[in-house]
């Protein structure tokens, strides 16, 4: 059974695919030349690779900023939050950060309501 978290995973996941490949397209890159591009920022990869990604296998999460570069548009745009290449800004700013539930770690409990470290009592 899937939560509502489990849902917006799901649903980042596709769209984060769908939109590597349609903004490769509409750019008219193949994936070789995207692959360069992002050879040129020093991230070492292959066609294979990036057709994995466009087919939904997941992408690495600390590779959008790269990969958004190669395709001249945002993180916030491939997540799906913005539909402007170009804009930061999502266009709905309260999905942006839905409510998700505490994450347990162990002994800690992460959430929104969790104060920064340095406001953590020592």
């Amino acid at each position: 059974m899937f939560s509502d978290t489990d849902d917006l995973s799901v649903d980042r996941h596709l769209i984060v695919s769908h939109r590597l490949r349609a903004r490769r397209l509409q750019l008219g890159l193949t994936q070789k030349q995207v692959v360069t591009r992002l050879g040129r920022q020093g991230i070492r990869t292959t066609n294979k690779t990036l057709s994995s990604f466009e087919h939904g296998a997941g992408v690495d999460v600390v590779r959008l900023p790269e990969l958004a570069a190669a395709l001249d548009c945002t993180v916030t745009y491939l997540l799906g939050l913005t539909d402007q290449a170009s804009h930061w800004e999502p266009d709905h700013p309260d999905v942006a950060h839905p409510q998700l539930p505490p994450i347990r770690t162990g002994n800690w409990i992460l959430g929104p309501d969790v104060p920064a470290r340095s406001a953590r009592p020592r």
